[in-house]
């Protein structure tokens, strides 16, 4: 128990120091490799929705369980081989499954053209981060886009990966490594095939529902977090009742409406997909126009939210 909390301790603060080092191998991109080499054969094999369908069941449970899998047989090994080098390969494997600090760089590397009013190169890295139509958006529209990607991904990227480590450390013989990757595939799954369109439609499907039911209890803790160490959780949690079940994923509308309650910011609206406007629904009040200040308060609260988590865990852990 005590080298799990080790483990913790040292993957924030790798994650806080390094994040994800540009170049370096990557557990999600051996996930996407995988994903995306699987995918081609069971589009090609699987002609019928039906047969999709459960390719798609397959896809997530050979993802899911192997990353897990995987994870835990490394670990393993590596304590039988040296408990210190355990420690220090456990904690290189968690840190890479947070994504505050590359989470704050995507902020940042935006924010920083955008302030000096070179809005295409803002445009330009902006198209690196979201799935939307960058070319002809102002800085209103910018600015809401950073803010949007920062508060959904403040779940599925920060606390849910966090989430799943502290149950696999109350899990005997399992620990923070496994349970965080095997998260971490799922997402990845959804950001890859879960979509609605082809050719995911029906491959997607499953990794998309699985997806939504392992992120819904963390994220229904994060907007609690969030509204107690905002001081209003009521207003937090009134607002989210009000606008968060009208968006079609039962997560990221309520990650993003409780940052837009805590900011006093309306996020939702228009986006454009490929020439094709979508429209969000609307979240929060439009007390005040979207800012960088707003964008920096949001990586701060989810930075509050993440040590909170982590501090509440290792108080447990101690305990026990």
């Amino acid at each position: 128990m005590t080298n799990n909390i080790y483990v913790l301790i040292v993957a924030v603060i790798l994650d806080y120091l390094i994040g994800d080092p540009w170049g370096w191998p990557h557990p999600v991109q051996i996930m996407g490799w995988v994903i995306s080499w699987l995918s081609k054969i069971f589009l090609q094999l699987c002609q019928k929705s039906l047969t999709q369908r459960l390719a798609g069941i397959v896809l997530a449970i050979i993802l899911i369980v192997g990353s897990g899998g995987v994870g835990w047989l490394i670990v393993q090994m590596t304590r039988w081989l040296n408990p210190v080098l355990a420690i220090a390969l456990e904690s290189i494997m968690l840190a890479s499954c947070f994504a505050l600090k590359s989470l704050g760089k995507a902020a940042i590397d935006v924010l920083r053209p955008l302030k000096a009013g070179d809005l295409t190169l803002a445009r330009r890295i902006l198209s690196n981060y979201v799935g939307r139509d960058t070319d002809n958006l102002p800085e209103s529209e910018i600015l809401r886009a950073v803010l949007e990607t920062v508060t959904e991904n403040a779940t599925d990227g920060v606390m849910a990966p966090l989430f799943y480590a502290i149950v696999g450390i109350c899990i005997p013989h399992v620990g923070p490594v496994p349970l965080a990757l095997a998260y971490k595939a799922s997402s990845t799954l959804d950001s890859m095939v879960g979509y609605k369109e082809a050719p995911y439609t029906y491959l997607g499907w499953f990794s998309a529902r699985l997806e939504d039911y392992l992120t819904w209890v963390p994220c229904r803790l994060t907007v609690i977090t969030l509204g107690l160490l905002s001081g209003k959780p009521g207003d937090v949690w009134r607002i989210c009742r009000r606008d968060a079940i009208n968006d079609p994923s039962p997560n990221s509308g309520w990650s993003e409406c409780a940052y837009a309650a805590i900011l006093g910011v309306q996020m939702g609206g228009t986006n454009w997909y490929r020439g094709i406007a979508k429209q969000k629904p609307l979240l929060g009040d439009p007390t005040s126009p979207i800012n960088p200040q707003h964008i920096q308060t949001a990586l701060q609260l989810t930075r509050y939210s993440f040590l909170l988590w982590l501090g509440v865990a290792i108080a447990i852990l101690l305990i026990r």
